[in-house]
């Protein structure tokens, strides 16, 4: 019989698992200037893939799409 913590760390192994499963994976070319202010796109942030927007635009348009 498992006991309270075996219980819990199957919970949060398949919380994990569900989680990593249903991300996004960017696989298309980033853009090299943000779409929406022009700015250069970090090196660092290109290599996600798929990247349209900086940082700064990008948290904007998730803040207004809640």
């Amino acid at each position: 019989m498992a006991d309270l913590a075996d219980m819990a760390n199957d919970f949060q192994e398949s919380i994990l698992s569900q989680t990593l499963n249903q991300r996004v994976v960017f696989s298309d070319e980033s853009e090299h200037e943000c779409l929406a202010c022009g700015d250069e796109i970090p090196k660092q942030r290109l290599k996600l893939g798929g990247v349209k927007y900086c940082i700064e635009c990008q948290s904007e348009i998730e803040r207004k799409a809640r």
